[in-house]
């Protein structure tokens, strides 16, 4: 499962609109002993997150879902706040962030990272055309 967007995602991600504000939907399930490797990871991020101007909106463990398919439980959700999709690409391409990706690579087994926004947006707006 792939767990880290490669440079074809980020390509597409860009073409959906490089300056539209985005929020980023993080839904995780952990490694054996994941979460605490995930904690290391949120600590590492977190300034390069601020330092695009992106924000953790929220961050909290799955609890027993009331309605889903079979595995479609998660160990966590992540949502953070970024001005643009620009600034999500350039913290993500950022050589002191990419130091610490491991930590993301062994904490998590399966992941989405799809980005939200606000709804009334035009269609256009919320998702790019590769995705239609």
């Amino acid at each position: 499962m792939a767990v880290n967007p490669t440079g074809a995602d980020m390509k597409a991600f860009l073409a959906a609109g490089p300056d539209q504000p985005i929020v980023m939907l993080n839904l995780l399930r952990f490694a054996e002993g994941g979460a605490q490797r995930y904690d290391e990871y949120i600590a590492h991020f977190r300034p390069f997150a601020e330092k695009v101007g992106g924000s953790v909106l929220y961050f909290g463990h799955g609890a027993d879902p009331i309605v889903a398919e079979q595995g479609q439980d998660w160990d966590a959700v992540l949502l953070v706040s970024y001005p643009s999709r620009r600034a999500f690409s350039d913290m993500v391409r950022d050589p002191g962030y990419q130091a610490g990706t491991h930590l993301r690579t062994e904490a998590v087994v399966e992941a989405v990272l799809q980005p939200t926004v606000p709804r009334g947006r035009p269609a256009s707006d919320r998702r790019s055309p590769q995705s239609r």
